[in-house]
């Protein structure tokens, strides 16, 4: 018996070292090849696309209302503006309904850098004016400086209320193709994704502005320029 004790009190720090050893094996032979897992995503992410409809049918202007000498329908994309003449005014293409709290998805191509346009969302006509009001997700340019995927209050403040950042819009943006744009509107909250990424995510704070109204595409006055807005659904 003594002499089994001392074997063991000596051979002891082994044991100890060998399950320490394979307890470390076992840790890491539980996870992926020994990587860190990626963090899981906490943004809100837009709604399948099978869930929406279309309010652009690619080959007509049913359901929309504007001045037409700056809008027409090619490659079943409305086109807005004009590459042969200078635009004067702010042009609107709007849909004739209403809508409050939505999901909105469009591509949008804007080929020159010379001008801009931009979607009109809860909008609504000045009468007798060729101006709306409301919040702009802006396309395009100005001066050369882009202004994709920001907000602009049309209208009335006047100003950018949410810029998308510049340096992930210039990674994200595809200069001459088409850039696909999610709008959530919900209660004060409007959120803004360009090509796939959340850039925007504004809420207002001022409860005296109505939470709904029309839908429009637009281009800028300015040169001769033109806007894509295609695959139009909500």
């Amino acid at each position: 018996m003594h002499g089994f004790f001392t074997f063991f009190v000596q051979k002891l720090p082994g044991f100890a070292l060998l399950l320490g050893c394979l307890l470390m094996v076992g840790c890491q032979g539980g996870g992926h090849s020994g990587k860190q897992q990626e963090p899981p995503n906490t943004q809100e992410v837009p709604a399948d696309e099978a869930e929406m409809h279309p309010l652009f049918d690619g080959s007509s202007f049913r359901g929309w209302e504007g001045e037409m000498t700056f809008f027409r329908i090619e490659d079943s994309a409305i086109v807005a503006g004009s590459m042969q003449r200078d635009i004067p005014t702010n042009k609107f293409l709007c849909t004739e309904k209403t809508y409050g709290d939505f999901e909105l998805s469009m591509k949008v191509k804007f080929p020159t850098r010379n001008n801009n346009g931009g979607i009109q969302i809860r909008s609504k006509r000045i009468p007798n004016h060729h101006e709306v009001v409301g919040y702009q997700i802006d396309v395009g340019y100005d001066r050369g400086k882009a202004l994709w995927a920001s907000i602009y209050d049309e209208s009335r403040r006047n100003k950018f209320i949410a810029e998308a950042p510049a340096d992930r819009i210039a990674q994200l943006l595809k200069p001459e193709d088409y850039n696909h744009y999610r709008i959530r509107a919900e209660h004060n909250r409007i959120q803004v994704w360009f090509n796939g990424e959340l850039v925007v995510d504004y809420t207002e704070e001022d409860p005296a502005i109505e939470p709904s109204g029309v839908i429009c595409v637009q281009i800028h006055s300015g040169p001769p320029s033109e806007a894509w807005y295609r695959d139009i659904q909500i």
